[in-house]
């Protein structure tokens, strides 16, 4: 008699599975990585771009303040009492308030400050849950 030979698929082991979970692991382990290297490059992007804006309208106004003491009239600075005042925009939220006073060539720095340009306004679109069961009849 002749005996058939039998075809047994072969084993996946627990090792086997255990590569494969762990590679599957390591797989996302490298894409919460780069997700997360990706947000700190966007965010280092926007402080470089916030200090940036920042010491250009710091460089403007000490211009006007250059002008200011050389005694030239500078349109953009309003004078109230012998105090100097101006803005320099940072951004579209900020702005650099400066105001000095100027006797000759010395001058007092009163103020020298980043404020926001525009009032801040609440977003009030928001609903939220009271806590309360809706009738349903």
């Amino acid at each position: 008699m002749e005996q058939k030979k039998k075809f047994s698929p072969p084993a996946v082991g627990g090792i086997s599975l255990l590569v494969v979970f762990a590679v599957l692991c390591l797989t996302v382990f490298a894409l919460l990585s780069l997700t997360t290297v990706q947000a700190d490059v966007r965010l280092a992007d926007a402080s470089v771009q916030a200090v940036e804006d920042y010491y250009a309208a710091d460089c403007a106004a000490q211009a006007i303040l250059a002008r200011l003491r050389a005694g030239e009239r500078v349109p953009e600075v309003t004078e109230k009492d012998g105090v100097c005042s101006y803005t320099c925009p940072i951004s579209e939220t900020q702005q650099l308030e400066v105001e000095v006073r100027v006797e000759g060539t010395e001058y007092t720095v009163l103020r020298w400050q980043a404020a926001a340009s525009q009032e801040w306004v609440s977003d009030e679109s928001l609903s939220l849950w009271d806590g309360e069961l809706p009738d349903l009849g």
